[in-house]
């Protein structure tokens, strides 16, 4: 019978590989050098989520599974804390964000439970102000998801646009300011295109869009279409780069075409 391997197992394999005589890769790691293998993981999880693949799924939450023993490991290393000390610090954390569950408190809706959520992290951490609640986001999310994080922040005390239309007027000033400050050579155009960006995460909030979600379809939607433009020049024996842009676009607006009037759109 195939042995089952279960948590304790794989915190056993981790220790191995960064023991003596473990293997030389594994044991120089450190948190910073496996900072991008933990984003790779997560994106890789959810991209399995996307595709409703769960048998990928299953694989990429070992994955990330395997960087947090990793990353306990390290600390057990250095004498600061264990995976069972992770372990313990997440059940009492949500434990004590779920009083409703595990307490007194009642809640009806899931937007209740959000609320005390907030209520309850911010006892927790000791945050007072909602500046500090922005500032506790961390940097190393992706911007857009940043930005709507803090923005959401700034909504639950009232700071916010009426509705999506106000949203979408700001998004038309920004673009304006971006627009003098390339023709006056102000160079503000970083900052100016950054409120663009700001400003549209604004209306994805208001439309209840994942904006991160949104522009990586939008960018597999380019490169579909721009696939149909390229397979299309190669069947006539062409090259993209010896065609011109008009010609190029011609093919572009097919492919569009061909998009909104098929049921398998090249999206």
């Amino acid at each position: 019978m195939n042995k089952r391997y279960n948590l304790d197992d794989l915190v056993k394999i981790i220790k191995r590989l960064r023991g003596e005589g473990g293997c030389p890769w594994d044991r120089v790691q450190t948190h910073a050098s496996l900072r991008e293998a933990m984003l790779e993981e997560a994106y890789e999880a959810v991209d399995a989520i996307e595709r409703k693949d769960t048998e990928n799924l299953k694989e990429e939450l070992g994955d990330v599974l395997m960087q947090v023993v990793f990353h306990a490991e390290i600390e057990e290393d250095a004498g600061k804390f264990t995976i069972e000390d992770v372990i313990e610090g997440i059940c009492k954390k949500m434990v004590f964000r779920h009083p409703h569950v595990f307490g007194e408190i009642k809640v009806d809706t899931a937007d209740e439970v959000l609320v005390n959520w907030e209520m309850l992290k911010k006892e927790e951490k000791q945050i007072t102000t909602q500046s500090q609640a922005m500032k506790q986001i961390p940097m190393a999310l992706p911007a857009l998801l940043r930005a709507k994080k803090v923005q959401k922040k700034a909504a639950s005390v009232g700071f916010d646009f009426n509705d999506v239309g106000a949203a979408m007027e700001k998004v038309k000033e920004e673009i304006e300011e971006l627009t003098e400050a390339i023709t006056q050579g102000l160079g503000t155009e970083e900052e100016e295109y950054g409120d663009i960006l700001f400003a549209l995460v604004n209306i994805s909030r208001f439309l209840k869009i994942n904006a991160e979600f949104a522009l990586t379809k939008a960018t597999k939607k380019f490169i579909n279409r721009f696939e149909y433009v390229e397979n299309s020049a190669l069947s006539e024996g062409r090259k993209l780069s010896e065609m011109t842009l008009e010609e190029m676009d011609l093919l572009w607006d097919e492919a569009k075409t061909k998009f909104l009037s098929n049921r398998n759109p090249i999206n």
